[in-house]
């Protein structure tokens, strides 16, 4: 994934997630000051015991995480990896079982393309060629253009992988910086005329 790309994310995800209400705005001084008061954000997650997969087998969870980490790699923030996206996903499949078929489906499409392209697994292809393979899905998903099943499965891994990162204390707190609910003593507007 680009860095424009994942500036791109950065940014929708910061709308959506980091609004503030003008808490006070109408009010006296003395009934401002129980607003002002900042909450800290949450602290970060202990860390957790190793994931035992519900839906997915290992080499399953090892090609969706190579795949997640493809779409958000780490960088001087933490990666989908890091954030437990794969775990994320796997979570969230196995509270939809009418989604885990199509989803496997995703999976093995992405296995046998690399094997039929390169001779080789997915995993074992390389970072170059895993891009290469994983481009054109990901242009189609990106225009709407959903009329291969790559591109179908792309839409709905990339989309998944986006909520559980933004969703994690890594994505939220870490890259976007989101500080909890922070009430505002005042709310700056906009200073040109309408």
């Amino acid at each position: 994934m680009s860095e424009t790309r994942r500036n791109t994310l950065r940014v929708l995800s910061a709308a959506g997630a980091l609004t503030a209400l003008p808490l006070g705005a109408q009010q006296t001084p003395a009934q401002q000051a129980p607003a002002q008061h900042d909450h800290a954000a949450a602290k970060p997650p202990a860390p957790a015991a190793p994931y035992s997969p519900v839906v997915f087998t290992a080499t399953e969870m090892a090609l969706l995480s190579k795949l997640t980490d493809l779409i958000i790699p780490e960088t001087d923030t933490p990666g989908a990896v890091t954030a437990s996206v794969p775990a994320y996903i796997d979570t969230t499949l196995s509270r939809t079982p009418q989604n885990q078929a199509a989803f496997r489906a995703g999976l093995a499409l992405v296995e046998t393309t690399a094997r039929t392209k390169f001779s080789k697994s997915f995993l074992e292809a390389g970072e170059a060629a895993q891009i290469e393979l994983l481009t054109p899905w990901s242009d189609a998903a990106d225009r709407k253009d959903l009329a291969t099943d790559g591109a179908k499965f792309f839409r709905t891994l990339k989309g998944l992988t986006v909520d559980g990162y933004y969703g994690s204390y890594q994505g939220l707190v870490t890259e976007l910086g989101y500080k909890g609910n922070v009430a505002l003593a005042a709310f700056a507007g906009c200073d040109h005329e309408h």
